[in-house]
């Protein structure tokens, strides 16, 4: 599936079947304490997800992070925030923008790369 390295090593992330299978956009991400080794902690969820999918496990699958960000590269951009991040892929007008839903701002993605 992947095309891209991004990150090397980047672990894998559990991600919903809406994104993979491009029913869905991604939409949310959250970043959880790793469960296996390579897991890096992240979970992807699309914007069509419900309660009741995201909690049936045959509708989430895991894969490489760089897999993900074949299909939403913006997200190379967040990989290191750390374990309880709780964000959102905000798309207008074709503009892509990070929104830290704990704190209820948007994230510098610039601050990102020092």
């Amino acid at each position: 599936m992947r095309k891209n390295i991004y990150i090397e090593n980047a672990g894998f992330c559990i991600v919903s079947n809406n994104i993979l299978n491009g029913n869905g956009l991604l939409k949310w991400l959250l970043r959880e304490h790793p469960v296996r080794d390579k897991d890096n902690g992240w979970r992807f969820f699309s914007d069509i997800d419900d309660n009741d999918f995201i909690n049936d496990p045959a509708n989430m699958s895991i894969c490489d992070f760089n897999d993900v960000a074949d299909i939403e590269p913006a997200i190379v951009a967040i990989y290191t925030l750390p374990i309880g991040s709780d964000i959102q892929l905000i798309v207008e007008n074709n503009i892509k923008t990070f929104w830290d839903n704990i704190t209820d701002t948007g994230i510098d993605i610039d601050s990102l790369y020092q």
